[in-house]
């Protein structure tokens, strides 16, 4: 069977948001194919399923963060409320809310990649542990194996976010 949703447009969708993974009610409400708007009723009617940690309410110092990164819709276009996020627990919850079977079957793969996420997590903890007992055990060698440890150590980094200039940048003039 065809993934429903394409497995990268999901771990993308996930977001880090006050210590929590989360993923964006617009966000959601996409790969659910249903409106924002849609999708916020039909959580608002069963909200006593959504307790603080399963959805937060963004305030809007990070809605003002999220619309300098991703490019959310201004105050004067688009939604004219604060965005929801919602964690694992909240994503899971909101198949029984929405009651489609898209729904079911976008849950399905966003449950696997929340579980790919903490994996890759848990195992660079374990390889980091692993690191630094190799390090302790031969500290003493040579500079050589210092260097290695190091070598490896930049590579376990996540790679620097690419950033690119913004605003509109005039050309050079032509000297006379």
């Amino acid at each position: 069977m065809p993934d429903i949703v394409p497995v990268e447009r999901i771990e993308k969708s996930i977001l880090l948001i006050r210590g929590h993974k989360v993923m964006l009610d617009v966000t959601l409400a996409e790969l659910y194919g249903v409106e924002t708007g849609a999708l916020v009723r039909a959580v608002k009617r069963n909200f006593e399923r959504f307790p603080s940690d399963f959805m937060i309410a963004l305030n809007n110092q990070e809605v003002v963060i999220l619309r300098s990164q991703f490019g959310i819709s201004s105050s004067w276009g688009g939604r004219r409320y604060l965005p929801y996020a919602f964690t694992e627990l909240g994503v899971a919850m909101l198949s029984s809310v929405l009651r489609s079977k898209r729904a079911i079957l976008v849950n399905i793969e966003i449950m696997r990649a929340f579980v790919r996420f903490r994996s890759l997590l848990a195992s660079n903890k374990v390889l980091a542990k692993r690191l630094d007992d190799l390090e302790r055990k031969y500290a003493h060698h040579d500079h050589q194996i210092k260097e290695v440890f190091d070598k490896l150590r930049a590579m376990m980094e996540p790679p620097p976010r690419k950033t690119r200039p913004m605003g509109f940048v005039m050309p050079a003039r032509p000297k006379l």
